[in-house]
């Protein structure tokens, strides 16, 4: 069958609507049925033209849902319009790869295995996310699981599955819709449905369940909105000044407030504990007046050091100062790719001479955690709250909370801070966690272990929130176990997809044999 306007046009919309339920736009009941014209045409195709349709849907999706990439890669890049849009263009047709093997993979499944193929579905889907998160050096950004989080009820399944169950769910309920209008039985999908329901309901007990405890405390996250557009060597000490005590009075007010636990976002003001410069040191004596004087303990974004100086490794630093002048640090270990550093330099060796935006940045090598009184916490920077299994390992360490510090101040207004701030809230139902979000231009945040947003900040607004933290120690069936769903998925693909390439095998050698009978 040919591949006709129609049928483009259906692969399109499926990218298109499912694009359209993440942040800025927040349609999310579009992603329980925004797959279904793309798995409609997909069925009626050859492997290789399902691929080429799959490409189309999945660029169109990742098309919208990044669009800011150029603007970030031309003001902060120093790149031309023209190379930034080549770049954003290179990446979403590279992601758009995640759709055209899906695609491909179904086709090749469906035709050996017509009925259970809408089954199987969801466990293909999920094994390319669960690619997507770990190929390269992954980018689990727009994961589909991620456009439910303020469905709250649903999202509680997270807690079990992981992200990918939320993802899992969502397919399998397009793909048996399709199968009882296919063979009108209306069954699997009044199954699928009822699964769904019942979910839902058992999300809603689950929030009933009470979080305060003796041992809750008062924390702040610290919204300073210093621009990205700000070269620390460019302005005037006196400017850096006003910077790093406009931090200060915001902490001293919610220190009155009774915040005993202050944080301040990733690269708010330039600081730097392990440093000889003497602005550095000034900060730092400050810093330790403060603590001492109101003993609060305070979490900072820093860029730490070691080494010689003709061997210096530099570290994007989560520092915790304690009343007695105790310091712990988190060293980044899940580093932005062409932003904090180049991977694969021998084959982007060009890049670092298009742009000097580029870090060189060590990589951490611990989850190290930090103590606020006797209670452990873990500090992903940024980047990494995107990593369902990074953040589940600081909790399996032993954190009782979440803190995430970052700079979104790069992304200005677009969606990218929107989808940020919701890929947080799933991080935070997957551990039963409360969770803090210090962020330098906003979205700043404090989600509680039910993904309830208890506060959240306006964009490009100075200002600081504080809420009421109950630690928590139980670890949830994901924190303990991990990846289960995913790995399982993975597996019951590949044996599928064997069991497909042998009886496609076993078929033609029959044809064959008929031919030469004849």
């Amino acid at each position: 069958m040919k591949v006709k306007i129609p049928d483009i046009v259906l692969v399109i919309s499926s990218g298109v609507f499912t694009a359209l339920s993440f942040p800025k736009f927040n349609l999310s009941f579009f992603a329980w049925i925004s797959l279904i014209p793309l798995l409609s045409v997909i069925l009626k195709k050859s492997p290789k033209q399902s691929f080429l349709l799959g490409f189309l849907a999945g660029f169109s999706y990742y098309a919208i849902l990044i669009y800011w990439i150029p603007s970030v890669a031309t003001h902060y890049g120093n790149l031309s319009p023209g190379v930034s849009i080549a770049i954003y263009i290179f990446f979403a047709l590279f992601l758009a790869l995640f759709w055209a093997f899906f695609s491909l993979l179904s086709t090749k499944i469906h035709q050996s295995f017509p009925k259970q193929s809408f089954f199987l579905f969801p466990f293909i889907w999920i094994s390319f996310e669960y690619i997507l998160t770990h190929l390269l050096t992954g980018f689990p950004w727009g994961l589909i699981g991620s456009s439910q989080y303020l469905n709250i009820s649903f999202i509680q399944l997270a807690s079990i599955t992981g992200i990918y169950g939320l993802s899992f769910v969502l397919v399998l309920f397009q793909s048996l819709f399709l199968y009882s209008m296919k063979y009108r039985k209306k069954s699997p999908f009044l199954i699928v449905l009822v699964f769904a329901l019942i979910i839902h309901c058992g999300g809603f007990l689950s929030l009933k369940k009470e979080s305060t405890s003796d041992n809750s405390f008062t924390a702040s996250v610290i919204q300073g909105n210093v621009s990205s557009d700000i070269y620390w060597d460019r302005i005037s000490t006196q400017e850096i000044w006003d910077l790093f005590n406009q931090h200060l009075e915001l902490s001293r007010r919610a220190y009155e407030e009774g915040a005993r636990l202050i944080i301040w976002p990733e690269f708010s003001v330039p600081l730097c504990f392990s440093c000889d410069n003497k602005l550095y040191k000034d900060f730092k004596e400050n810093l330790f007046q403060f603590v001492q004087d109101t003993g609060s303990t305070l979490l900072v974004g820093s860029n730490e050091t070691s080494g010689p100086p003709t061997d210096t490794n530099y570290y994007n630093t989560a520092l915790c100062l304690k009343p007695d002048l105790s310091m712990t640090h988190y060293y980044k270990k899940h580093l932005v790719p062409f932003g904090e550093y180049t991977p694969y330099k021998k084959i982007f060796f060009f890049i670092e001479k298009m742009t000097h935006a580029i870090g060189n940045i060590t990589p951490g090598t611990q989850y190290s955690l930090h103590h606020f009184k006797n209670v452990r916490f873990g500090s992903p920077i940024c980047f990494e709250i995107i990593f369902p299994d990074l953040v589940r390992r600081f909790v399996k360490k032993g954190a009782n909370f979440l803190v995430t510090i970052t700079n979104d101040g790069w992304y200005g207004k677009s969606a990218a801070p929107y989808q940020h701030f919701s890929i947080a809230v799933l991080r935070a139902v997957e551990n039963r966690r409360y969770l803090l979000r210090a962020a330098t231009t906003g979205i700043s945040g404090v989600i509680d272990p039910y993904g309830r947003i208890l506060s959240k900040s306006e964009l490009m607004s100075r200002t600081y929130l504080t809420g009421n933290i109950t630690p928590h120690h139980k670890l949830t069936f994901y924190s303990k176990h991990g990846d289960i769903l995913p790995f399982g998925c993975l597996t019951l693909t590949v044996i599928f997809l064997i069991l497909a390439m042998v009886k496609r095998f076993n078929e033609r050698k029959k044809d064959r044999y008929k031919v030469k009978s004849l």
